[in-house]
């Protein structure tokens, strides 16, 4: 009987700490959460749960990775299983079976000859991995003066040194000096005078690509490795690429020779309706970055797809030697390979990638139900993802929207994601038609509450 209440007393505790100070939280307003915090304890399918027991609903797959929904039977025992199994094994030099097995489920998924791929552990790390593989490349291929990196205005690639080079996201940059010399930017795609309330890719703004040549001839393409981009650019507030836009980025890398790096962190596993975002606007990059969705995550994981042609420059050499020196001690670690190769089952056993397929156009026609919503100028979808741009109130950019997520949760039982006075919606594939219009119920009158 004393064991259980000092049992049930720690769950208590746990559930309802009487000091939030010692955690410094990340992309967090600290002072404002610590004094009216958004505390959530239990997850199940499409709901969090707040300590006292309110339903909270996932209106953002919980940071755009929960995409089969939360505690799924499935996973949650693939993961119980493998921890019971075999807890942990070195990925440098030894292996273990589940590893190989994801590793070619994703390839599988891939399109072309991106048949190779490197774990780790998030989206930064993969981002940063890509960069050195495409500098590590050129050296290897006796372009060793190849070492300049392209990224693009409001691109987020993660917090790596190498991510927030080619990322392009102000706030993310400017605390922390020159970063790696040598990176450029292209301009972002976003123009709300010819974009304004588009569905899916803007018909206006392909031309934009054409900008990389204008960074070729500054830099000469002989310095440059890689032009790394998001397909949707997604944590700056949703933004599409317009029609053939990648398309063109691909033909003038092709052109000049420099390897082109989707991050699909964001994007992979079924966000856009297809398993990654390349399938979607038919190209095939030299590597692709993936987090998030691969384990609806539930355990972290990441990873770089790379080309044929790339991985056997560097299986050259004596055998013997490490081809890259590189990686993390939790590269493949077991149990998240055990939750990615459950979470793929469920992908592919529930067909949710095709269901996000078919919910796009109905997803579309109920977030353009806000349209015309007190400060809304502007909405964007795509797949199973939508953006609402607020105005911002004088003297106070991102306080709208910052309101508004607070009212969401405490007022509404819901969450979403917010940039500035961007709300971002990104449910979970099992959401259901009646769970979209309460959903976007709750979005009304939540920017109804902050007009």
């Amino acid at each position: 009987m004393v064991a259980r209440a000092q049992g049930l007393r720690a769950a208590n505790d746990a559930a309802n700490p009487n000091d939030l100070a010692a955690w410094w939280m990340p992309f967090t307003a600290n002072r404002a959460f610590k004094a009216r915090p958004r505390m959530i304890t239990r997850a199940k399918d499409m709901h969090y749960y707040t300590p006292e027991g309110r339903a909270i609903l996932d209106g953002s797959a919980g940071l755009w990775c929960c995409n089969a929904g939360h505690n799924r039977d499935r996973i949650v025992k693939a993961i119980q299983d493998q921890a019971a199994d075999l807890d942990f094994a070195p990925s440098f030099q030894y292996g273990h079976p589940t590893g190989f097995t994801v590793a070619s489920r994703i390839a599988e998924l891939a399109p072309g000859d991106l048949n190779h791929v490197f774990f780790c552990n998030s989206g930064s790390e993969a981002a940063d991995t890509a960069l050195k593989i495409a500098i590590a490349h050129g050296y290897l291929t006796g372009q060793g003066q190849r070492t300049r990196l392209i990224g693009r205005e409001r691109g987020y690639h993660g917090v790596g040194f190498g991510g927030i080079s080619v990322g392009g996201i102000v706030s993310n940059r400017k605390f922390f000096g020159s970063l790696l010399a040598g990176a450029d930017h292209l301009p972002h795609t976003y123009n709300r005078a010819e974009q304004a309330f588009s569905r899916g890719e803007p018909e206006w703004g392909a031309h934009l690509a054409d900008e990389l040549e204008r960074i070729v001839a500054l830099h000469d393409a002989s310095t440059i490795a890689a032009v790394m981009v998001e397909p949707m650019a997604g944590s700056t507030g949703v933004l599409p690429p317009p029609k053939g836009y990648l398309k063109r980025l691909r033909q003038i890398c092709d052109k000049h020779g420099l390897l082109l790096i989707f991050d699909e962190v964001i994007t992979g596993f079924g966000r856009t309706g297809f398993a990654f975002a390349a399938e979607r606007y038919g190209v095939v990059p030299d590597m692709i970055t993936f987090a998030k969705g691969v384990t609806s995550g539930a355990v972290p994981m990441a990873g770089v797809i790379v080309r044929e042609g790339i991985y056997d420059a560097f299986m050259k050499g004596p055998e013997h030697v490490i081809e890259l020196f590189h990686g993390y001690t939790y590269s493949g670690h077991p149990l998240a390979c055990a939750a990615a190769l459950a979470t793929l089952d469920t992908y592919r056993d529930e067909r949710l990638f095709e269901r996000v397929n078919g919910m796009e156009e109905s997803w579309a026609d109920a977030m353009f139900t806000l349209q015309g919503l007190p400060n809304v100028l502007d909405i964007r979808t795509l797949g199973l993802v939508g953006a609402i741009d607020l105005a911002s109130r004088p003297d106070a950019v991102g306080q709208r929207g910052f309101e508004a997520m607070e009212r969401a949760f405490h007022d509404h039982g819901l969450m979403f994601r917010v940039t500035g006075d961007t709300l971002a919606l990104s449910p979970p594939f099992i959401v259901t038609e009646d769970q979209v219009g309460e959903i976007v119920d709750k979005v009304a009158k939540v920017i109804r509450a902050v007009a």
